[in-house]
């Protein structure tokens, strides 16, 4: 495992793995180069792995070809048709070097089913036509429909025999995804739906100038490529703007160049490299605000709070950014501690726009609070919890877990008995002799294992406290349900995590994890001789029946069903499947709502996103239940009543399971599958790439509706091992701590 590569579960996301695939051999290269760029200009969003199938040739004939796309991969091929073949990949997309991309791809990308190909309309050698299969065409194929006699079908018929051979198998394909020159002899013009245009003779043939000019475009230096490609209107994939941007930064120097750079590497973790790209050109220069706040950003990411600081300050001298500078100001003052500081700054931005939310949000969150309501006992008699406390309309999730957390230790979860330290504070000297007077550290639970929520260059997830601090923590510490949060497909950067995570490890007394898979992952990264300290700890949201005083099961539950689904960092959630994701749950909640009353349970107001889009895509309208206006009283309740819940969220599978409620989960990170791993209850969980996801979720939820009960004692039966294994934890750590 290397440090900074992406993180790849997509064997148990079911996400699908997507290539572009290009057979072509040497005399054939420089056409190849033109048909990437021409791929990335069109499609600047996209971003797959570019196959290129080769029968031989030297590794370092493909240079040109890395330094036009990240993601090329090379592999030895005798034909074309070796895409049928092409191990590693869900569906693949096959180009030919003969072919330019002049518009948008996405619906390729979409494709869910057999193998689409444009049948072209051929001439037979008696002055007849015929359809057939080009075997340099377009094709794409699913390789779960793709089987050995599939192929040899495909192999017989390709460019000779009839394309009604292949009935049954193939799919067809709009012809402005292989739209041939041959059709616009006597410079007739490309027609502008034209998406891949196929030369089905030299680039440069006599009466075909409207083609040749279409490909013409793209023959360009990497230079002129890179500064294309950064100067497009509109998004781009962050991993190729990460490629073409910073080689050009050193060509062509700017400000605003250096921003994009800086900007594209925050969003992949990467934030020593964009304060290196950005400081040398941004300085003190009261003239770039916005790239003072981005530098500002970063430093802060970095832990360099003092330097971040000074930069949003001169960011804040503007009138455009000042509310966002401000915002990030009082987010760095409450980092450090200084209450009064984070204070002060989030009114300077109320000053500059009253109307900010961001600055809003932190004035309401450092308002000086009045006396506690009950005095705390000693300091020596308290636990201190570390843990990320959500407070007014943030996620409902994490505002039940802390408490649930506190819950196994004590049935008094206030002030009196327990010391709060935010995990994304910083553990300075004066938190540090905080922590040391309290009889024990417990730091979770949730999925704190994570590197960009609240980065911080101290430890690379969201506890913020460094390595040496750390080390000289006296009091009794342990890690409690604490997840692997990882998100598939995403880079963070390893080594930096990996160190702060053996001293962690070295230094607790307990190091419980709340799934194996994250246990798994965990020890990865451990020495050998710290790898069996990782301990298995559910969350507690998951046993919520044993641990909220005066529980009862419900008599009756209301007849509802509850759906959830979260947005944060879509793109790695959903990848292309979420219009066939929206497609597939709307089919699904038309049946449910034929025999429950089916309602959205938002955590967040993100999550509200689902609602809207379903509203507006199929035409089907959810009364929603916002969660997040909840107390935890009034979540579990909800949760408690409700017949099944429906949910993508990690705690909006685990909450309702520790309320005795039946789940079924929309798998779209790695954790909601290994929770259902560790209660052996797989078959509770759907991929949201599942090409069948509609039916079968709704076949599942009809089950669970049909035989209650049964669901309701199974869910039960479930939950006592994790409840035995919490239990036999907490002996352990009541003698750790010992008994105030």
């Amino acid at each position: 495992m290397t440090d900074s590569a992406p993180d790849d579960r997509s064997s148990i996301t079911g996400k699908r793995r997507i290539a572009f695939a290009v057979h072509t051999d040497e005399d054939r290269l420089p056409a190849l180069c033109v048909l990437i760029r021409s791929l990335v200009l069109t499609n600047p969003e996209v971003c797959e792995d570019v196959v290129v199938l080769h029968p031989g040739l030297a590794d370092a004939s493909f240079d040109a070809l890395r330094r036009l796309h990240p993601r090329v991969v090379t592999r030895r091929a005798e034909s074309s048709m070796d895409v049928l073949r092409l191990e590693g990949y869900d569906t693949v997309v096959a180009l030919s070097p003969a072919m330019v991309v002049l518009g948008d791809l996405g619906e390729l990308l979409r494709m869910r089913h057999g193998v689409g190909v444009v049948p072209q309309l051929l001439r037979d050698g008696e002055g007849g036509q015929r359809r057939a299969v080009l075997p340099d065409g377009v094709m794409v194929v699913q390789r779960a429909d793709v089987d050995d006699t599939v192929q040899a079908r495909l192999t017989a018929v390709t460019g000779r025999g009839s394309a009604a051979a292949l009935d049954g198998v193939l799919t067809p394909v709009d012809a402005r995804f292989d739209f041939l020159t041959s059709r616009l002899h006597g410079d007739v013009p490309v027609p502008a739906q034209v998406a891949v245009l196929h030369f089905t003779g030299p680039f440069d043939e006599p009466g075909y100038g409207p083609a040749t000019a279409a490909r013409h475009r793209f023959e360009m230096s990497d230079d002129e490529f890179r500064a294309a490609y950064c100067d497009l209107p509109g998004g781009k994939h962050p991993e190729l703007l990460a490629h073409c941007a910073p080689p050009l930064l050193d060509v062509r120097p700017s400000l605003g160049l250096a921003r994009t750079v800086a900007d594209v590497h925050r969003r992949q973790g990467r934030y020593a490299e964009a304060v290196d790209a950005l400081a040398p050109v941004v300085a003190d220069r009261l003239d770039a605000p916005r790239c003072q706040e981005t530098l500002g950003v970063c430093l802060m990411a970095l832990s360099r709070y003092d330097e971040a600081e000074a930069h949003l300050l001169l960011a804040a001298a503007s009138p455009d950014v000042a509310p966002r500078a401000f915002a990030q100001l009082a987010r760095l003052a409450w980092l450090c501690g200084r209450e009064e500081d984070a204070h002060a700054y989030a009114r300077d931005g109320l000053e500059a726009d009253p109307t900010d939310a961001g600055c809003h949000s932190w004035y309401v969150r450092t308002r000086p609070q009045g006396p506690t309501p009950q005095e705390p006992t000693g300091a020596a008699e308290q636990l201190a919890h570390v843990a990320l406390f959500a407070e007014g309309q943030e996620n409902a999730g994490d505002k039940v877990l802390p408490e649930a957390v506190r819950m196994c230790f004590d049935t008094d979860t206030g002030p009196r008995r327990w010391y709060q330290q935010p995990v994304h504070r910083l553990v300075d000297e004066a938190a540090l002799e905080q922590l040391n007077a309290r009889r024990g550290v417990i730091v979770g639970g949730g999925g704190l294992f994570l590197p960009d929520t609240s980065p911080n260059g101290n430890s690379h997830w969201q506890w913020n406290v460094p390595d040496d601090v750390l080390a000289r923590l006296t009091a009794p510490l342990a890690v409690f349900a604490v997840g692997y949060n990882v998100f598939d497909g995403q880079l963070y950067r390893r080594q930096r995590f990996a160190e702060s995570l053996r001293i962690l490890v070295e230094r607790s007394a307990f190091f419980g994890l709340r799934n194996h898979g994250s246990i798994e992952r965990v020890r990865e990264l451990l020495p050998a001789e710290l790898r069996d300290r990782v301990r298995y700890q559910p969350c507690p949201t998951t046993v919520a029946r044993h641990l909220v005083p005066g529980w009862s099961d419900p008599a009756e539950r209301a007849d509802t069903v509850l759906v959830n689904c979260a947005y944060d960092r879509a793109g790695l959630r959903f990848g292309h499947d979420y219009g066939h994701f929206l497609a597939q749950l709307a089919g699904t909640l038309r049946e449910l709502r034929d025999r429950a009353d089916v309602r959205y349970a938002a955590h967040m107001p993100a999550d509200e996103k689902f609602v809207h889009d379903l509203r507006r895509k199929h035409g089907l309208s959810l009364p929603v239940e916002r969660l997040y206006d909840l107390s935890n009283d009034e979540t579990r309740e909800l949760y408690r009543r409700s017949r099944l819940v429906i949910g993508m969220r990690g705690h909006a599978g685990m909450i309702p399971f520790g309320c005795g409620t039946p789940i079924l989960s929309l798998v779209s990170h790695p954790k909601l599958a290994y929770f259902l791993s560790d209660i052996d209850r797989q078959e509770w969980g759907l991929s949201v790439h599942d090409r069948e996801l509609g039916p079968r979720l709704a076949e599942r939820a009809a089950a669970i509706l049909d035989d209650h009960a049964a669901a309701v004692a199974d869910v039960h039966s479930a939950q006592d091992m994790l409840w035995k294994t919490t239990q036999a934890n907490l002996d352990e750590l009541r003698t750790t701590f010992g008994r105030a």
